[in-house]
């Protein structure tokens, strides 16, 4: 909080009014780099139809407002990535960043033009949002220029769930697509 403080040009004691401590202060961060992905995505998801361009959109636009905290992101990961940490993405106190995260993976599915599995459509935006969480793994990590390899696996994911999703309504894998969706159900529990 001291260094927070000094960066800020605020007393401690002001940091401290306004955030109770660090983790806080992450969920306010968490709450606004929401928004910002939130606002970047709104054009695109108001004219995109395609499912794999508006869900390619909505990564590359989480990685283009998250590129000035890319550094930051590094130094808190370790910390986010524990399971009993209240800034883990999974815990209670994340929950309102989470959902509003899932609620843009709504907006994708339910603006898609594509064809898709009605059950599938359903469980896709937490699903979605949990791919998500892998590319944010993935970028915490990436050292390339300008992210390259983040924006790499952008271009080689997107198409595989694309088809994926695409082939769900097809009679030869609704069974498949079924048992997917049990395990989806069974792992939640």
């Amino acid at each position: 909080m001291r260094a927070i403080a000094a960066e800020a040009g605020v007393s401690v004691g002001n940091a401290y009014y306004y955030f109770a401590g660090k983790e806080a202060l992450i969920q306010a961060y968490y709450d606004r780099a929401q928004a910002e992905h939130e606002a970047a995505c709104r054009e695109l998801l108001a004219k995109e139809t395609s499912f794999a361009a508006r869900l390619s959109g909505v990564l590359r636009e989480w990685v283009r407002v998250s590129e000035p905290y890319h550094e930051f992101a590094v130094k808190f990961f370790k910390h986010a990535a524990e399971p009993t940490n209240p800034l883990s993405p999974f815990s209670a106190q994340s929950s309102p960043a989470r959902e509003a995260s899932i609620a843009i993976y709504r907006q994708v599915v339910e603006g898609s033009a594509d064809r898709m599995n009605a059950e599938l459509r359903e469980e896709l935006p937490e699903l979605l949002w949990l791919l998500s969480m892998g590319m944010v793994l993935f970028w915490v990590h990436d050292t390339s220029p300008g992210c390259e390899r983040t924006h790499r696996l952008i271009d080689v994911t997107v198409p595989l769930v694309d088809r994926l999703v695409g082939l769900s309504h097809l009679p030869g894998l609704r069974g498949i697509t079924k048992d997917f969706i049990a395990a989806v159900h069974e792992l939640r529990a």
